[in-house]
Formats: C-alpha cells, sequence, structure tokens
C-alpha cells in the first residue's frame, strides 16, 4: 500500500476518490478517437491479436542478511501460530466488550439507542487456532511414511516453496521486527498457483464471456473541464455505466454519454460541484449525490455539501434535491440501499425515501454518538461513533432501511478511530488498527462479521507493507478500492515487488482469504512481468481485475476464475504511445475504472488547470473490443 500525494489547497470535501492524483503527463498530438494502430515492437499473434506476456514462475529469492522475520512471507505453507496477545496491544488481554443485540427478528432496541446484552469479545481477543488435522500415512494416520513416500512429501514441499518465492520476497522486507500477528489468523494458505490452488472449489459462471478478440480501440475521450482560476482543483468524482449510458460528473454537472460513440445524451446541471457519490445504482438505474448548494468562490472556497439528489440516469434528469436538519447538515457520505437514501456526517444521518425524498428515520444523535456513514448495496450498514476523541468506540451496525432499527451490532475495541465498509452482504469491515498501516492506505486489518447476530467471524492482517488496497476511511465510509469480496472471500492485491525477469520491473498477484477461517486459500493470480494487477469487482463467482501496463504496453482486463483461479483476458488497450500516457495518468489508486460487456471506461476524480498549453487533459476515456 503506497502513501497517497497529499490533497490539494483550498480544497472543497471530498467525494468518490482517495486523495488527488498525481498530476498527469497525457499526451499531446493526434486525436486519440482514431483507431489506433499497435505499437513499433509490439508482439502479435498470427492474425494482428495482441500476445499475452508469457508468464513465469517465481524464481526462488534469497533471503535477506540478518534475523529472520517474525512470519514467513504470505505466499509460504503456514504452520499454526503460537498464542499472542491481541494485535496492537502487547501484553494486554481486553477484557470483554459490551453488549451485542441478539439474532435478527428479535426485539432490538430503536435506532439510536444502546443494547445491554451480553456481548463479544474485543478484536484483540485471542481466537483459538486449530490444530492440523493428521495426513493419511502420519503419526495420526495409523500408517507410518515409508521412503518413497517421504521423497514425494520432500519435493512437493521444494516446489510449494520455489512458487511462493515471489510472494515471499513481497511481503519479506525488513520492517524493523513489527510483529503482524493477527488475532484470528490471516495467514496461512499453500502457495498456490495462477492456474489452480488452495480449496478453490468450484464458482458460479459470470456474465461476463471473453471476445473472440480482446484487441480494444479507444471509442472516445472526454476533456477536461476548464478549472476557474479561483479553484487549484475541482472534485468531479463519481461514474456510472448502466445498458443505455455512461454516466460522469464533471463541474458542477453529470453528463450521460452514449457508451460506444461518446456524444452526449443529456446533461443534469448542479448548483454546486459533486462532494460525495455511491457506485450503487438501483434495479431501474436510479443513484444518488450530495454536491455544493453553489459554486465556490476565492472569498468562500466551500459553502458545504448540503444538497443530496437523486439522479434518473436512463432520463437523465433529477428526481429530487433534499436538505436536513438545521443549517443544514453538511453530508460527508450518501449510499442507497434498497428503496431508501443514507446520508451521514459528524452531524449525523438521515435516510430519505428513493422516490420522493420524505425522511424515513434519522437516527438519535448524542453528545457522545452519531452515525458518521453508511454503506450500502445488499444491506444497509452503519457505522456509529461513540465515546470522545481519546476513547473513541465505532459500532458496525446492520440496520433495516426503511424503520432504521438495528438489526444487528458489533463493537469495535476502543482506539479504532475509523472503518470503511467493504462488503454488507458478507459484512466485511476495514480499519487502521492503531495507526499501524504506516501508508496512509487506511487498512491494517480486515473484520468479518456476521450480519445476523453481530458476532466477529473473523479478523484478517493485511499489513500495509505487503498489501495494496485501500480506503479513505476519515469520511467516506464505503470508499474501499482495489479489492472484492466474493465466494465468502476477500480477494485482495500484494504490494508490487521485484519480478523474475532480468529487466528490473514490478509485478504483483492477487490472493485471496477465506472469511470463515481467516487464513489464506493459497490461491493465487500472477500480474505476469511488468504488470501489476487490481481487483475491481466481483462478476458472479468471478474477479474482474485491471493489469496496468508496462511502459510498452496496453493495460488489460481479466477475469479470475473463482475456483481455479484462471485468468481469462476479456480486453487489452492498444500500446501507442499516447494511448498509453492517458491510461498511465489514470492510476486504478486514484482513478474510476469501469468494465462491462467488453467496454472499459476510466475516468479522474478532480479537475484541475493543465500544467501547460500545450498539453491534452482527458476526464474520462473509454475502449471496446469489436466482438
Amino acid at each position: 500500500m503506497t502513501q497517497p500525494p497529499p490533497p490539494p489547497p483550498n480544497q472543497p470535501p471530498q467525494g468518490g476518490g482517495f486523495g488527488p492524483p498525481q498530476p498527469p503527463t497525457p499526451p499531446s498530438g493526434p486525436d486519440l478517437g482514431k483507431t489506433p494502430e499497435p505499437g513499433y515492437g509490439y508482439p502479435q499473434q498470427p492474425g494482428g491479436a495482441p500476445q499475452t506476456p508469457p508468464q513465469a514462475p517465481a524464481a526462488p529469492q534469497t533471503p535477506p542478511a540478518g534475523p529472520p522475520p517474525q512470519q514467513p512471507g504470505y505466499g509460504y505453507p503456514q504452520t499454526p501460530p503460537q498464542p499472542q496477545p491481541g494485535y496492537g496491544y502487547p501484553g494486554q488481554q481486553p477484557g470483554p466488550q459490551p453488549g451485542q443485540p441478539g439474532a435478527y427478528g428479535q426485539p432490538t432496541p430503536p435506532y439510536g439507542q444502546q443494547p445491554g446484552q451480553p456481548g463479544q469479545p474485543g478484536y484483540g481477543y485471542q481466537h483459538p487456532t486449530a490444530p492440523m488435522q493428521p495426513q493419511a500415512g502420519g503419526p495420526g494416520g495409523g500408517r507410518k511414511i515409508n521412503a518413497q513416500m517421504a521423497i514425494i512429501v520432500a519435493a512437493v514441499v521444494a516446489i510449494a516453496l520455489i512458487i511462493g518465492g515471489g510472494v515471499w520476497y513481497a511481503g519479506s522486507s525488513d520492517d524493523g521486527g513489527k510483529d503482524d500477528t493477527a488475532s484470528s489468523g490471516g495467514k496461512g494458505g499453500e502457495g498456490g498457483t495462477q492456474e489452480k490452488g488452495g480449496d478453490g472449489g468450484k464458482s458460479s459462471g459470470g456474465k461476463e464471456k471473453a471476445p473472440a478478440d480482446p484487441a480494444a480501440k479507444v471509442l472516445f475521450q472526454v476533456p477536461m473541464p476548464a478549472v476557474s482560476k479561483d479553484d487549484d482543483s475541482v472534485v468531479v468524482s463519481g461514474s456510472w455505466l448502466t445498458d443505455k449510458v455512461y454516466a460522469k460528473s464533471g463541474i458542477a454537472e453529470v453528463v450521460g454519454y452514449d457508451p460506444d460513440k461518446g456524444s452526449k445524451k443529456w446533461t443534469i446541471k448542479l448548483d454546486g460541484p459533486v462532494c460525495a457519490v455511491t457506485r450503487h445504482v438501483t434495479d431501474d438505474n436510479k443513484t444518488v449525490i450530495v454536491h455544493q448548494p453553489a459554486m465556490p468562490t476565492k472569498a468562500e472556497p466551500s459553502h458545504g455539501c448540503t444538497q443530496v439528489a437523486v439522479l434518473d440516469l436512463d432520463a437523465g434528469k433529477k428526481v429530487w434535491t433534499k436538505t436536513a436538519g438545521e443549517g443544514p447538515i453538511s453530508f460527508d457520505n450518501v449510499t442507497i440501499s434498497g428503496d431508501t437514501v443514507a446520508a451521514g456526517s459528524t452531524d449525523g444521518g438521515v435516510a430519505f425515501g428513493i422516490a420522493k425524498g420524505d425522511i424515513l428515520w434519522s437516527p438519535k444523535t448524542t453528545d457522545t454518538c452519531y452515525d458518521a456513514g453508511y454503506g450500502g448495496g445488499d444491506k444497509l450498514v452503519a457505522v456509529r461513533k461513540c465515546g470522545s476523541y481519546d476513547a473513541r468506540q465505532l459500532h458496525i451496525q446492520t440496520i433495516d432501511p426503511k424503520s432504521g432499527k438495528v438489526i444487528s451490532e458489533y463493537k469495535m475495541a476502543k482506539g479504532i478511530e475509523y472503518a470503511g465498509v467493504v462488503s454488507t452482504n458478507p459484512l466485511v469491515v476495514a480499519a487502521d488498527v492503531g495507526d499501524s498501516a504506516g501508508d496512509g492506505s487506511g487498512i491494517s486489518d480486515f473484520f468479518s462479521i456476521d450480519n445476523k447476530t453481530g458476532k466477529l467471524l473473523n479478523r484478517i492482517s493485511a499489513p500495509g507493507e505487503k498489501f495494496a488496497a485501500r480506503c479513505d476511511t476519515i469520511t467516506k465510509i464505503e470508499s474501499c478500492k482495489g479489492l472484492a469480496v466474493g465466494n465468502d472471500k476477500l480477494y485482495i492485491p500484494t504490494e508490487e515487488h521485484e519480478g523474475s525477469g532480468e529487466s528490473y520491473s514490478r509485478t504483483n498477484e492477487v490472493v485471496a482469504f477465506d472469511l470463515t477461517t481467516g487464513k489464506q486459500t493459497g490461491q493465487r493470480a500472477d500480474a505476469g512481468e511488468g504488470y501489476t494487477i487490481t481487483p475491481l469487482r466481483m462478476d458472479g463467482g468471478n474477479v474482474i481485475a485491471y493489469k496496468r501496463p508496462p511502459y510498452d504496453k496496453g493495460g488489460q482486463i481479466v477475469s479470475i476464475d473463482g475456483g481455479t483461479f484462471k485468468q481469462t483476458t476479456l480486453l487489452e488497450n492498444p500500446a501507442t504511445d499516447a494511448v498509453r500516457d492517458v491510461e498511465s495518468s489514470m492510476s486504478p489508486d486514484y482513478s474510476e475504472i469501469l468494465y462491462s460487456q467488453g467496454h472499459l471506461y476510466m475516468s479522474q476524480v478532480y479537475a484541475s488547470e493543465p500544467t501547460s498549453a500545450d498539453e491534452k487533459e482527458y476526464l474520462a476515456i473509454g475502449f471496446g473490443t469489436s466482438g
């Protein structure tokens, strides 16, 4: 996980992004809308199809000199860890936590009040580690291992170590002896390969099918809108894709484009810039945003984020715009679950009906408790903050979207100031425990929670020096990106590390954690030499991922089979200099990337003045395959 760039000066409250992107270096010269030709030296297969670079197995790495790390690399076969005190609290055993509400369907107190039933152990509680099962022919199996079997076992172990070498290297840099042991596992796995590994099992098929030819062309590009001289940058976060339109936020507007041609289909004007958005879209293609009531000026760089608006993406119009509370409330985040729009802030939360904007409920805000924000989708989850700043406690609450009643609640250990909702079903939350991530990613651990009971199922350690996902958990709540949840697993990329070739290139992998056990499954999808891979979303039981390319290739969209982990290339961008310059300016960490049915859209979340008059900058760019 890398440190994000510093925020721009005079920046109004922001939505959707994770900090401003690095100043882009877009191309000048020919129009990208023209169908580009493959660059010189671009490898071809017979018939002109781009050739996927061969995947080379990672060479075994030599461990660094000095004392060995506390844990083996996360690609190695694991042994059960020794009992440790709670993560981040060495030498202390946390006591039991306050009460939890009962199972779903049992009476619950009104939303915002504190339940008083017995609770679950804190996140630092040391979960017992299951002993290793006896293997056939082993000490518990009733038979002795003969010499031939011993040789076979030794060979298998050696191969596993070689396969895991690249991953071990990525996570074995000297960290000053930091103990990253998680209380409930988070290690494990058995060094799976790209094609197959671990207990992957079977996965349900997705909707995304591989085209006959994955080679893509530029469909269109949207120029960067002009920014006022009074502004260093303006938030333009928000992009959505339906079967009729690609919609993208501009400066105080949302524009709908033809998905293939890029021609404008409609424009929704706003009174001020966008502040916060949600990625969720209803079945009838409605979404929600928060925006300012007026354009910023030099005298007043922000007017607050008070306007909650539901947009009809098919019709290209605002359904309604509402405010709430005295002042009114300036909201930090917004989401959708079912027919409910939920917006949160330090002043509390409000729920609106999506049809007319009527207020459904507003959780009780006290001197010490308020709803900081919500995660939406299949379920509605609130991150409720209680206590003083130096003794904060976060309550992760699954709530009924219509009534606001608490269905279940998990109370995180005191001292965790922020948390991001990665997924609401299954419920997975990310947090930076004790500010231990150390890289600005907002993630040191993931918490898998039972929606019905509020019980902590597992805590998964994801040290910042090893894993590359990120969350802007301070205000955005559901802003976590670069990861995916499905098949009762968490799919997360490793940090970049040196490749196995002689070109000193960088690469990484996607690995899987089982949410039930908290351990790695042994599955691993390699990016390939010079590429880095980032999960975007689930497609049924498969993972859709973006592969950021090396300097002489185009980026790729791949589907990772959730069972075998076999990769299928769905799309590959042109490798021309002009296209690659634009693509490289849109990092998956700080940009929006959408893919569906052979179409890829990449867009910025900040608009700013170009660094020179000769440079072309783009708000968005669309790619598509021919088949």
